[in-house]
């Protein structure tokens, strides 16, 4: 097992840089707002400063697969001070030809583009309305598209495990997740310690699961070599030590009507 303080595999550039956009792009099903939750709350930890949006489907309980049906959480990160999730992701990590579909026009050119290849299958790019393979004819060229079979390799992970093909495959967004925490430098104790508090009272088994293929995907990004380049984000400098809160905005929004009530 690699522990996420060792240095990167030597292969790979270490490119520091100021801020970065994620988005993560799934069905609703996937755990794209637990995933982009956990990068982000690990981010925090980690002292920079943050930025997020999530995404809702359109439709409620839309068919798997379907346009209709894509979740998304974006997320900024950053060594300055910032007030918006930004607008041009640098990474896209793409659970389905649906996903890719909806948000692949907001990838900027030569970004990264992390694509579940177990979901594009004929079917599946059916749903999206592809009338051909993404990933085959050429309409990607202009972004680092990295492959990866997160079910295959969530499974091969999950061998030994005591839950049921489904419940693994449900794991697989923390593969995913791995492989960015891989990919920026960012601790894996944070989500460990999250799982352990989440599941581990009364779903030992799911907490296992969760935490293994975390740290596979890290495992994964370090060995395989599918990246030249790895960044780092160094802590926001104008954050002051002391204790923070993690609020949305329609949190941050009932407590200023709260304070508002209060004042009147």
């Amino acid at each position: 097992m690699t522990d996420s303080s060792v240095q990167s595999d030597p292969r790979a550039e270490i490119r520091d840089v100021d801020q970065v956009v994620i988005r993560f792009a799934g069905d609703s099903g996937d755990g794209m707002q637990l995933t982009g939750g956990e990068f982000t709350r690990t981010s925090a930890i980690m002292g920079n400063d943050l930025a997020t949006f999530p995404d809702f489907p359109a439709e409620i309980r839309a068919p798997a697969g379907t346009i209709p049906g894509v979740s998304a959480f974006q997320l900024r990160f950053s060594s300055f001070d910032i007030h918006t999730p930004g607008d041009v992701p640098d990474v896209l990590v793409a659970m389905n030809p649906a996903a890719l579909k909806v948000h692949i026009g907001d990838l900027r050119r030569d970004g990264i583009l992390i694509v579940n290849t177990a979901k594009f299958r004929s079917t599946d790019l059916k749903k999206a309305k592809y009338e051909s393979n993404p990933l085959e004819d050429g309409t990607l060229e202009g972004y680092r598209v990295i492959e990866i079979d997160l079910e295959k390799l969530t499974r091969e992970t999950l061998e030994d495990s005591p839950l049921d093909t489904r419940s693994k495959d449900r794991c697989k967004n923390m593969f995913a997740l791995g492989v960015l925490y891989w990919l920026y430098h960012r601790e894996l104790e944070p989500t460990l310690n999250y799982l352990d508090e989440k599941f581990g009272a009364k779903k030992p088994d799911v907490a296992d699961a969760n935490k293994r293929v975390v740290q596979a995907g890290y495992n994964y990004a370090d060995i395989s070599g599918i990246f030249q380049t790895a960044y780092r984000v160094a802590p926001a400098t104008f954050m002051q030590p002391g204790v923070y809160r993690n609020v949305m905005g329609n949190q941050s929004l009932c407590l200023g009507l709260v304070a508002a009530s209060l004042r009147a």
